[in-house]
């Protein structure tokens, strides 16, 4: 008989069992390795690389390491600390269903939560097909002719559409007008945003404003945030006729009532999708999306999915127009935006393929019929509206009451929105029921007033959306939204697109800096509790209690991960924590009246967002040398300051380097840096190889940024969601992010600084604080607690020591190719940090194989490809993680290893060089079977099947797809079947 035990049952785990699951290779497995690399053990391993002059002084001082069921249990805990009450606020945020076929099939299946961006387009066919129907059903829903595949938020889209009108309109003006009733959270971006380019933005009555002002650019909220349906047509002409360029904030479900901007000449379009069933999650993560006139399609910011064909002549996906991206054009770049909201914008395009064009107009409808239901009683009431148009909207003037019924309201679990001095908001949604609407009316009644009859209104009841306003033309007409209305239909099709692609549920992606590891299940599963999914961003403080307590919690930690003094959560992208940084070490500088300091050194090995993010803050890009082993040239560092000691504002680095090395001398370039007056910015973006082993904050960092969707075990989602969160020293911690906006209402805004007091503010110092970079207080709040989890069952000892295996991995597999593919940069002593680039520039010579001829033939073994010509042309980077198993790691040498043989074949001229499988690479199952084979190499070679009795065979969708035939025949919608054909 088992005993029973006085103690919980999550007691009785053993919590080095976590970090046993996590890190993939064990005892046994590390000493082969070690072996193989040359060293006695991982500690003398790491010591022969790590720098003793940057080691960690002391150990981070986290909570032991708890057990899985633990940590969900302390986690669940904290949870419940969040009231999760009806959320009748808006602002553009609102409850919705996720139909649960796509709840467990796409939001909480790792086929799709792990995979990563679809740079090899090849191998991302299913997500970029869902990609391209939330193109199509965004371009459909606005009436505008292209969109691309999703942006941050709709507060960083708003921002991002000003930007593209600065660039795109004819008007030279530097002013950029904001109707006042936008959400309040746009508009505090788009300040935030405008600041450091030098844009002026005038808020206020737009008709009036657009009049007495010359301006580049206008942007109005269609509805408006307090829910009145403008008529905006007659002043799109108006400012056409100035040169200026016209923006909408469309609600996304209204347009299926409401006439699409697009039909109205509208320039840009920006919104969230937010209600096709992704929950609120306290703000985020959101698919927000853009859509523009054709004319600007090649400034539109953002990744842009496009159809091309395949070297069979098959329609295929792959990124368009990649020369707009930030990592080709750098400080020239658009924007620093590197990270779309992949994920949520699957969950949305799913979304409308399940409704489809009817389901989403009955549900649109619904909602706008109880809005009037809504609007008529409260007038019968007695009540004055703001506005006789609504959607979903309605203001309410509420004069000396409004205290009296918010109360009402609270005491009944429901939120209403203070709407300016003596008014009250209430948005409606698709999970609203005539119960909510009579609770609603109970709040406004008078003593002993009864209610309106609901069924009398119910009858022949209009929605209160002008006829020259409404939809009046079809949207979502492709077959895909007229497919898979049955639970069958869209299982199958969610499958059919999951099994094209290849993501980490299926094989390790060695791809360099981006580091794709683990992501537990038991990190994930808090995501869809109610107390986190289902509470309003700007709901009151006291009903965030739980998000308050892990969002200090995790700060605190990694605090101590990197030796920094404060940490914002905000950034909901690592692009976005490198831009709120540099605004940090601006408004720094700006504080002690050294506002002309805006020169930003980035050595020339830098990551594209880097200069990007630099020119967004201001800021002039100077950029210094690498030297021949890829170290930033101290000499040219020290001459640079020297030129430009006087306007220094930061240099920015990346530590270990872009390629791969531990540089001996960062305590010095600190130092020279800080000896000008200079600040240092470290990009977070391999932490992998630093948490536990050395801090930033402490070997001479002032400001980093964190990828939590890297070294935190957020998974990447096929190129989002992410967070960024933007970590400082003490004296730069009343720069970062605030949120005013939500401060104002009431709403819970994180803190941003671990110490007990923030650092004290010198006597006539100006005013500090950021303002808001993100649309929510928290950010991309509702994926915090997967970062929680990790952390939380890592513990200090887990934490280093999955970084000292992510070194050992990548050392193992540089030892092991160092025969075949000679590593690129190394330290002296031959190692690497916790990736390696491969150098294949040779090959092109003696074979004329290139690195994407390598990339592509690593599909047909089964592999994603590493990182590729990043950061070196014709090379490849590769980060293995602490996550992958030793025979992961030696599956993909061996598959390296088979392709260096193909290409020997090639040199010693037994395939040629135009037809050996490299060139024709990958290779889809239709392709070998054909019955005329005319290739110089057999059919078998072509498969590439190493040991089929140990890994699934998998066969990729597509051939090699054709990106010039794509950027010069540009379709980014769904193509018509004919296409299929």
């Amino acid at each position: 008989m088992l005993m029973q035990s006085a103690r919980p049952l999550g007691e009785l785990e053993d919590p080095s069992e976590f970090i046993a699951r996590h890190i993939g290779v064990g005892p046994a497995d590390e000493q082969h390795m070690l072996s193989a690399i040359g060293e006695r053990s991982r500690r003398a391993l790491i010591d022969s690389i790590v720098p003793r002059s940057i080691a960690r002084r002391d150990a981070m001082k986290l909570p032991p390491a708890a057990g899985e069921a633990a940590a969900l249990a302390e986690l669940k805990a904290i949870a419940s600390r969040n009231q999760v009450f009806r959320s009748f606020i808006g602002q553009g945020y609102h409850g919705t269903y996720t139909p649960p076929v796509i709840l467990r099939n796409v939001l909480e299946n790792p086929a799709w939560y792990t995979a990563y961006t679809p740079y090899q387009a090849e191998i991302s066919q299913g997500r970029m097909e869902a990609l391209v129907n939330f193109q199509t059903m965004i371009c459909d829903l606005t009436g505008m002719p292209i969109a691309n595949a999703s942006m941050l938020d709709e507060a960083t889209a708003a921002a991002e559409a000003m930007t593209l009108a600065k660039r795109s309109a004819k008007a030279r003006s530097n002013t950029f007008i904001v109707a006042a009733d936008c959400h309040p959270q746009t508009i505090e971006v788009i300040q935030t945003r405008a600041r450091p380019l030098g844009i002026e933005v005038l808020v206020g009555f737009a008709p009036d404003l657009m009049k007495q002002h010359d301006y580049f650019g206008v942007l109005a909220q269609y509805p408006s945030t307090g829910g009145t349906i403008h008529d905006l047509r007659p002043h799109v002409a108006e400012a056409h006729a100035k040169g200026a360029a016209f923006c909408v904030a469309a609600d996304l479900l209204a347009l299926t009532l409401l006439s699409p901007p697009g039909e109205w000449d509208a320039d840009i379009v920006l919104g969230t999708t937010q209600r096709f069933g992704m929950p609120m999650g306290a703000g985020g993560p959101h698919a927000a999306y853009l859509a523009c006139r054709d004319e600007y399609k090649r400034s539109l910011p953002g990744r842009l999915v496009g159809v091309s064909i395949d070297s069979h002549g098959n329609p295929a996906y792959r990124l368009a127009l990649q020369t707009r991206e930030q990592h080709i054009r750098r400080e020239k770049a658009t924007s620093n935006i590197c990270t779309a909201q992949v994920l949520p914008a699957v969950v949305a395009s799913m979304y409308a393929v399940y409704h489809g064009p009817a389901g989403l107009r009955r549900i649109a409808t619904r909602v706008a019929s109880y809005t009037a239901i809504l609007a008529n009683g409260l007038q019968e009431m007695g009540y004055q509206l703001a506005s006789d148009t609504a959607f979903d909207t309605v203001t309410v003037q509420t004069g000396d009451a409004t205290d009296l019924i918010a109360g009402r309201a609270h005491a009944a679990r429901a939120n209403l929105r203070r709407a300016g001095a003596g008014a009250l908001g209430i948005s409606l949604d698709e999970t609203t029921t005539r119960d909510d609407v009579a609770l609603l009316w109970s709040f406004f009644a008078k003593p002993g007033q009864p209610l309106p009859d609901l069924a009398r209104f119910e009858k022949g009841i209009e929605p209160l959306i002008p006829g020259a306003l409404r939809r009046t033309g079809g949207f979502l007409t492709h077959p895909v939204f007229n497919t898979h209305h049955s639970e069958t239909a869209m299982l199958r099709y969610m499958r059919a697109l999951s099994d094209k692609d290849l993501a980490l549920d299926r094989s390790m992606i060695p791809l360099g800096s981006c580091t794709m590891k683990l992501n537990a299940t038991s990190e994930m599963i808090p995501i869809t509790w109610p107390e986190f999914a289902h509470v309003h961003p700007f709901a009151p403080r006291d009903q965030l209690a739980g998000y308050a307590e892990l969002d200090e919690q995790l700060r605190a930690w990694l605090c101590e991960a990197t030796g920094y003094a404060g940490i914002s959560l905000q950034p909901n992208a690592g692009s976005q924590g490198e831009y709120a940084g540099l605004l940090a070490i601006k408004g720094f500088h700006e504080s002690r009246g050294e506002a002309h300091r805006n020169v930003c050194l980035i050595p020339s090995s830098a990551h594209g967002t880097n200069p990007a993010s630099a020119q967004m803050a201001g800021m002039q890009v100077v950029v210094t040398a690498c030297d021949a082993n890829g170290n930033v040239d101290l000499a040219d560092l020290r001459a640079k300051c020297e030129q430009h000691g006087a306007n220094l504002a930061a240099v920015m680095i990346t530590y270990p380097s872009t390629h791969g090395v531990f540089e001996m001398q960062v305590r010095e370039l600190c130092e020279i840096v800080h000896s000008h007056g200079g600040r240092v910015y470290v990009d977070g973006a391999n932490m992998n190889a630093l948490v536990g082993v050395a801090a930033p904050g402490e070997f001479g960092g002032d400001v980093s940024h964190l990828n939590l969707h890297k070294t935190f075990c957020i998974p990447h989602g096929g190129g989002g969601p992410g967070v960024g969160p933007v970590c400082v020293v003490a004296d730069l911690v009343p720069f970062l992010p605030g949120h005013h906006t939500a401060g104002a209402s009431g709403a819970y805004v994180s803190s941003t600084s671990t110490a007990a007091t923030p650092p004290a503010r010198r006597a006539g110092d100006k005013p500090t604080g950021l303002g808001a970079v993100s649309a929510a207080p928290l950010g991309n709040a509702a994926v915090l607690p997967i970062s929680w989890m990790y952390c939380r069952m890592m513990g200090a000892d887990g934490l280093r020591q999955a970084t000292e295996v992510a070194i050992l991995n990548a050392n193992y597999i540089s030892a092991r190719l160092k025969d075949h593919y000679p590593t690129l940069y190394a330290s002296e002593n031959g190692h690497v940090a916790h990736e390696c680039i491969l150098d294949l520039r040779p090959l092109k010579e003696t074979s004329g194989v290139t690195a994407e001829d390598v990339a592509k033939r690593l599909i047909d073994y089964g592999f994603h490809a590493p990182t590729l010509s990043f950061p070196v042309p014709g090379t490849l980077m590769v980060e293995p993680t602490e996550s992958e198993t030793r025979e992961e790691l030696d599956r993909f040498i061996a598959a390296m290893i088979a392709i260096r043989e193909e290409i020997r074949r090639v040199e010693r001229a037994e395939w040629p060089q135009d037809d050996n499988p490299l060139k024709h690479a990958p290779h889809t199952a239709a392709s070998l079977l054909k019955a005329d084979w005319r290739h110089a190499y057999p059919r078998d070679a072509g498969a590439a099947v190493l040991d089929e009795r140990r890994h699934a065979k998998y066969w990729p969708p597509v051939g090699r797809v054709d990106n010039v035939y794509g950027d010069r025949n540009l379709v980014c919608s769904c193509p018509p079947m004919s296409a299929y054909e």
